[in-house]
C-alpha cells in the first residue's frame, strides 16, 4: 500500500513538473526583487533610525519617535492583510494586484521595515568607543557610518539571512491571494484538491531552501566576524 501511494505521488509530481518549475521560478523572482529592495531601502532607513536615536550623530528624539512608531506600525501588519490593504496602491504602480511582481512590491515594503529594525539593532551592538575614537580623529559623518557598517558586518549578514528566510515565508503566504510561486501550487493542489503529497513535497522544498539560506548566511557571517 505504501509503495502504491509513493508511486502515485511520484506520478503526480511528474505530471506537475512544469508547474513546479514555473512556481519555483516565481518564488526566486519574488525573493530576488523583494530582498534586494528591502536591503537597500531598509538598510538606509535603519541607519537613519540609529543615527537619529539618543546620543547618536543626528540625535532627534521627536523624529526618532515618529519614525520608530511608523516602523512598528508597518511591522505589526500580518503579510496577507498588508497585501490586501495595499492592493489599490500596488495596482496603480505595478498595473495589477496579482502575480509575482505585484507580490514582490508588497514583500519589499514589508521587508524594508523589518530589515530597518535589524540594521538598527546591529549598529547598536557596535561599541560606543569605536564611534568616539572616529570622532576624535575628525572623521566625517559619512566615514563614521562606514566604520559602523564595517564593524557590524557579521551581524548584518545574519540579519540579511533572517530577512531572506522571512521573505521566503511571506512569498509562500502570497500564493494564498494570487501572488504565485510555490505557495500558490500548495494552495491549489495541496489544499483545494486535497493532494497532501503535493503539500508535503512543497514543504520539503521550502525547508531545504531555508536550511541552505541559513547555512550560507552562517558561513559568511563567520568569515566576516573579526572577534
Amino acid at each position: 500500500m505504501l509503495a502504491f501511494s509513493f508511486s502515485e505521488a511520484f506520478e503526480r509530481f511528474v505530471g506537475l513538473q512544469d508547474e513546479f518549475i514555473r512556481a519555483t521560478g516565481e518564488t526566486f523572482l519574488m525573493m530576488g526583487i523583494s530582498t534586494t529592495a528591502a536591503i537597500i531601502i531598509g538598510g538606509v532607513f535603519g541607519v537613519f533610525l540609529f543615527l537619529s536615536s539618543d546620543k547618536q550623530l543626528l540625535e532627534n528624539k521627536p523624529l526618532y519617535g515618529v519614525l520608530g512608531g511608523f516602523t512598528n506600525f508597518m511591522r505589526a501588519f500580518p503579510f496577507v492583510i498588508l497585501m490586501v490593504a495595499m492592493g489599490p496602491l500596488t495596482k496603480s504602480i505595478i498595473g495589477t494586484r496579482i502575480g509575482p511582481v505585484a507580490a514582490s512590491f508588497v514583500l519589499a515594503i514589508a521587508g524594508s521595515f523589518y530589515f530597518a529594525r535589524l540594521v538598527e539593532q546591529n549598529l547598536r551592538e557596535v561599541p560606543r568607543g569605536i564611534v568616539e575614537a572616529s570622532e576624535s580623529m575628525g572623521a566625517s559623518p559619512g566615514t563614521i557610518i562606514k566604520v559602523l557598517l564595517n564593524e557590524a558586518r557579521s551581524g548584518l549578514v545574519l540579519s540579511v539571512t533572517i530577512l531572506c528566510i522571512s521573505l521566503l515565508s511571506f512569498s509562500a503566504a502570497a500564493g494564498m491571494i494570487g501572488g504565485g510561486g510555490l505557495g500558490d501550487v500548495a494552495i491549489r493542489y495541496g489544499y483545494y484538491r486535497n493532494q497532501n503529497d503535493i503539500m508535503v513535497f512543497i514543504v520539503i522544498i521550502l525547508s531545504i531552501m531555508v536550511i541552505a539560506i541559513q547555512a550560507i548566511g552562517n558561513w559568511l557571517a563567520a568569515k566576516l566576524d573579526k572577534r
